[in-house]
């Protein structure tokens, strides 16, 4: 059973980091592209960042220089190392694994509360 296990949100300050971290299992880590999204209340879902089976990283213009999305794939584990925190930043964040081949697989983890006090 594919499971991704989030962790790491906290209560943070405006201005501060947090390291977020998402491990999976009972997948091929290393073949996904990773990606962190995140949903405010009363907002859509929308994508942090993302980092491809070859590293390649993108990332939404709204945590550009702030947020770093790395890969450990001996630990099959991703990170979001988030700076600058801003109060706008606080939502829950969910780790997502994708592999499109012939066929498209799409997993989720349960999420970690990220707030940002001001």
């Amino acid at each position: 059973q594919v499971q991704l296990a989030e962790s790491g949100g906290d209560v943070v300050q405006s201005g501060g980091s947090l390291r977020l971290s998402c491990a999976a299992s009972a997948i091929t880590f290393s073949a996904y592209t990773m990606g962190w999204y995140r949903q405010a209340p009363g907002k859509q879902r929308e994508v942090v960042a993302s980092i491809s089976n070859h590293s390649t990283t993108n990332y939404a213009d709204s945590v550009k220089g702030r947020f770093t999305i790395t890969r450990d794939n001996a630990k099959k584990t991703i990170y979001l190392q988030m700076n600058s925190l801003k109060p706008e930043d606080t939502a829950v964040y969910y780790c997502n694994a994708l592999l499109e081949t012939q066929n498209f697989f799409s997993y989720w983890g349960q999420g970690t509360q990220v707030t940002v006090s001001s």
